[in-house]
């Protein structure tokens, strides 16, 4: 069958579909946390129960993960409306509401979608999407990532059709000419990696997808999987086509279980199509695509470490050169992407370079995906334009910080990122603008951290994690980031010195120098960017002993007081794990600090009304003689 045929085909399936009533459920790894499997369930009862005819369909992550579980009801002649947080108990309201009848529930609603005409006519505007430009997320949350005719009626593999009547040195051209760069987290320009591999010498060629996606925080990757499969399914065609390689392979990590899922399953429909395998399309091109599982280890994501595990060996990295564009898998030139890096080509052939470049700044071009974590209020996924600012992100975007609550920083880049403060929130999110404010534009985890988070305690978070997750091959991986985590130990639990602020500055330098791979050099970044923008936070913590942010347990103490706590209550005194609160009923109530574990839950307990707990710093405990206070 002609790719004009398949598309055919397609187009009327989903004609159909969009001339009828139909449901759309998000039943990614978010929607499925929040519950949406019971809610599907709900839905195809009720409509059984009432002998309606109304197809429901799985589709992927809308990117509004905090709005889960997500049901879009396409109504004929009417509407089509998203309803938010929808449990199975909602489910008859919006069944007799708006199937059966003509009210809309807008009690329940979140937005209204309307078609556009530029990629796809079904690709809608919602609510904060006017701040953002899809272009990877574009038909994440609109199409059933199983079903490959959704995919191509919506302008699916109309760029392998196109890269197939090009020479590869013409692919090659017009990736440059885009000024993509690589989505990893490195941003090295797409098209010299291109070149580099067309041209080295050696065969087999190999195509090789990163999808291991190890960040704290950072779940991109695992949207684009389940979400819509098939770009990245493409974007590897077009790459191997232009390598003239014939094997590619999917590095996924065994802790996306429906991201293997729903690639395995986009595979096998794409070869059946005929997009994968031999003679695709009748070109005379053959090329192969085979997902391998890693074990989950966050050094994996290291380019080199990676190929190691696809080929059975320990995930360890190696020093480079050679770089895999020259000996990759088996010694052979590998072309090596991340998953955003691939789903991004078809669009630039089929669009062109100049369209592209045309989005973005002067160095960074195209849109940046960023998964939005931690104090926000509209936690998620969002996809700008290079050059959007940290603060249209957070706040025209993310919704700003839960509890009217003051924004402290924003840690970007994942572990090996840097936390950037407030003042830098008007910093353009490009790789060169990011870089020098001491963090990077890594693979697009971003976690926003209010007032009550600890700087010093964050940056301990993440050296624990680099620590932990390093393989232990260089010395400075191995040893340096542990001494350097060992000293903010000491100084989270008030043990710190005025001179291990030189130290870790001292250490950082070191490891940065020293380390083997990539993941070892950007591993003291929190510490560095912490150490520059709030160093008196760390002065805080070594010279008054206190923490700032009342978190690091060891520089904090609950106190009850005195004139606030009412003496028949017995709340603290009930729930106190270890029995540090003393005091009979009808007496004022005292907590022994020896016995205290600090839990906080006396602070949880106690009645509103009353407030008498409080959560404070010891030193700060200065009695007034003349007030009888607790200052």
């Amino acid at each position: 069958m002609t790719f004009q045929e398949l598309q055919n085909r397609a187009k009327s399936e989903w004609e159909a579909l969009r001339n009828s009533t139909y449901i759309l459920i998000g039943t990614a790894t978010c929607g499925r946390a929040a519950g949406a499997l019971a809610t599907l369930e709900a839905l195809e009862k009720e409509l059984s129960r009432r002998s309606i005819e109304v197809k429901t369909i799985q589709v992927g992550c809308m990117g509004l993960c905090y709005a889960e579980p997500l049901v879009t009801i396409s109504k004929l002649d009417s509407l089509r409306i998203v309803y938010h947080n929808v449990t199975p108990e909602l489910v008859p309201r919006l069944i007799e509401g708006y199937i059966m009848s003509d009210d809309p529930c807008l009690e329940l609603a979140l937005g209204i979608l309307e078609g556009g005409e530029e990629e796809s006519p079904y690709i809608p505007e919602l609510l904060r999407f006017e701040h953002e430009l899809r272009l990877v997320l574009r038909r994440c949350g609109y199409i059933d990532p199983k079903n490959i005719n959704h995919y191509i009626a919506n302008g699916g593999y109309n760029g392998l059709e196109k890269a197939l009547k090009l020479q590869p040195e013409e692919i090659i051209e017009e990736v440059k000419g885009s000024g993509l760069r690589g989505r990893g987290g490195a941003g090295f320009p797409t098209g010299r990696k291109w070149e580099s591999c067309r041209n080295a010498k050696g065969e087999p060629k190999y195509v090789v997808c990163n999808a291991d996606e190890g960040d704290p925080g950072a779940f991109m990757d695992r949207v684009v999987l389940e979400s819509d499969p098939q770009q990245v399914i493409e974007g590897m065609i077009i790459a191997g086509y232009a390598m003239s390689a014939k094997q590619g392979y999917v590095y996924v990590r065994a802790e996306y279980p429906l991201a293997i899922e729903c690639l395995q399953t986009a595979l096998n429909q794409a070869k059946e199509m005929g997009f994968l395998g031999d003679n695709i399309l009748g070109s005379g091109f053959s090329f192969h695509i085979e997902i391998a599982k890693g074990a989950g280890a966050f050094v994996s994501g290291e380019e080199t470490a990676l190929m190691a595990a696809v080929e059975g060996k320990m995930s360890t990295p190696r020093p480079r050169p050679p770089y895999p564009a020259q000996a990759g898998l088996w010694g052979k030139p590998t072309l090596l992407n991340n998953v955003k890096t691939f789903a991004n080509v078809p669009l630039i052939i089929q669009r062109g370079a100049d369209w592209f470049s045309s989005i973005g700044t002067e160095r960074s071009k195209g849109t940046a995906v960023f998964t939005l974590a931690g104090k926000i209020n509209n936690a998620g996924l969002a996809e700008v334009p290079m050059g959007t600012t940290l603060r249209e992100l957070i706040y025209d975007i993310g919704g700003g910080i839960p509890n009217d609550k003051a924004f402290k920083a924003v840690q970007i880049g994942g572990p090996s990122g840097g936390c950037l403060p407030a003042s830098l929130l008007d910093t353009p999110i490009d790789y060169d603008s990011l870089r020098e404010a001491g963090s990077m534009m890594g693979s697009g985890g971003m976690i926003v951290m209010d007032e009550d988070n600890c700087i010093v305690d964050a940056a301990r978070f993440f050296l624990d994690f680099t620590t932990r997750e390093s393989c232990g091959k260089c010395t400075m991986g191995r040893l340096g980031t542990l001494q350097m985590h060992e000293t903010l130990e000491d100084i989270v639990a008030g043990n710190g010195k005025i001179e291990d602020l030189d130290l870790l500055l001292e250490l950082a330098e070191d490891v940065k120098a020293g380390s083997l791979c990539g993941l070892g050099r950007t591993a003291p970044n929190p510490v560095l960017t912490t150490m520059r923008y709030f160093r008196d936070e760390y002065e805080a913590h070594i010279l008054e002993k206190r923490c700032p942010a009342l978190v690091c347990s060891e520089l904090i103490a609950y106190y009850i007081l005195p004139d606030k706590c009412d003496r028949g209550c017995e709340h603290c005194v009930l729930t106190c794990p270890t029995e540090a609160i003393k005091g009979e009923k009808g007496e004022i109530k005292v907590i022994d600090q020896e016995k205290c574990s600090k839990c906080g839950t006396c602070l949880e307990v106690c009645p509103p009304e009353y407030n008498a707990v409080v959560k404070l710093s010891p030193i700060s405990l200065l009695p007034s003689k003349e007030k009888g206070e607790v200052k």
